[in-house]
């Protein structure tokens, strides 16, 4: 690995997740965690989300809602909408997404995740 794919990483997860939560994310790491934190800087935001050619941002986003959402990773699918957001996806665009999640993955995935963006939205309102 290189510093530079660290960087690199550091720069699109900020982007899209936003400055102040990558800072908390990186400054209450310690011993145990903060390896995990350099592997997901490089390896999912430096090596993957920085393909910026092969696959646009919003795309990425759209990706990953309907994944966390099937996958049922709600604390995930919280700072991927905000994320997703910052991307371009709609509040519209994100309402299919989540039917199409009840239709392919159950209707309780499609629940929580309309929960789950619902309270950023809220939450976003507020701030």
């Amino acid at each position: 690995m290189t510093d530079e794919l660290f960087e690199a990483g550091l720069k699109h997860r900020k982007e899209v997740l936003g400055a102040e939560h990558v800072n908390n994310s990186l400054a209450s790491a310690d011993e145990f965690t903060q390896p995990l934190q350099e592997l997901v800087t490089k390896f999912a935001w430096g090596a993957v989300w920085g393909r910026d050619e092969e696959l646009p941002r919003k795309t990425r986003s759209i990706i990953n809602l309907a994944m966390l959402s099937a996958l049922n990773r709600p604390h995930e699918l919280k700072l991927h909408v905000r994320g997703a957001l910052n991307n371009g996806v709609s509040k519209e665009e994100m309402r299919e997404i989540f039917l199409q999640v009840a239709i392919y993955c159950g209707f309780p995935a499609s629940i929580d995740a309309f929960r789950t963006a619902k309270q950023v939205f809220e939450e976003m309102e507020q701030e």
